[in-house]
């Protein structure tokens, strides 16, 4: 005999296309159709499923992924039965978006409906003068597009929060913005001194500006470079 708390462990009983496990496992039901998965997310399977990589996603994305640092390595899941996907352990957020658009760090994507178009695009603008030339240095200002109608699955490291932009100007790091609806723009707000220059200043000088209508998802924590070198993962909306 095996004892013990099994039962709070047992497979979730809900039939969406894509539905959480638990906060950091996503379950997700082929027979609605093949889906889009970052490479190397899939945990476990049961039933009959192919794998098959995408890469960029053609070689239009992935000369844009390789000139702009952003984007996802994707496969196609296709098959019968059910795949588990996870990334690090992180929190999943599942989103419902119909005929609409999502902006996501690419390095938060990992998972979407067959049905959804993804491209990286160019996204904000700088104010011009320092803000301009921070923006070039990062690497410029894109990020994954996920465009039409289905399910999209993101990750956060730990639980969000969404701000709506609409109720008063909304500012963030760069490194800890998850993703945006269709309705909201974006840009750079600057607050730069000689402090900033020489290596004693907040380590805040440079934010995302948002405003529109729609939300902002921030999760709490950064992708901080670590001993000079580039966060696993962490290249996004800045390059950074």
């Amino acid at each position: 005999m095996i004892h013990g708390d099994i039962a709070s462990y047992q497979e979730t009983s809900g039939q969406d296309p894509f539905t959480l496990q638990n906060k950091k496992l996503l379950k997700v039901f082929l027979h609605y159709g093949p889906i889009k998965a970052r490479v190397g997310s899939m945990v476990a399977y049961q039933g009959d499923a192919k794998f098959t990589p995408l890469g960029a996603g053609g070689a239009g994305k992935w000369l844009k992924s390789k000139l702009t640092g952003e984007g996802v390595p994707l496969m196609e899941v296709s098959g019968a039965g059910e795949v588990f996907f996870a990334d690090m352990a992180s929190d999943i957020v599942v989103l419902y978006i119909d005929n609409d658009t999502v902006s996501v760090n690419g390095a938060n994507v990992l998972a979407f409906s067959g049905s959804i178009d993804h491209d990286i695009q160019r996204v904000g603008a700088g104010s011009g003068g320092i803000g301009a030339v921070a923006g070039m240095a990062a690497g410029g200002l894109y990020n994954t597009v996920l465009r039409g109608t289905g399910y999209v699955a993101v990750t956060c490291k730990g639980e969000p929060v969404i701000l709506d932009v609409a109720q008063a100007p909304t500012f963030a790091d760069a490194n800890a913005v998850v993703c945006w609806t269709g309705g909201v723009q974006m840009g750079i707000k600057t607050d730069v001194t000689m402090r900033d220059f020489i290596g004693k200043g907040s380590g805040e000088a440079f934010q995302m500006a948002f405003s529109g209508t729609g939300w902002v998802m921030v999760q709490p924590a950064e992708n901080v470079a670590q001993g000079g070198g580039q966060a696993a993962g962490s290249k996004g909306f800045l390059g950074m």
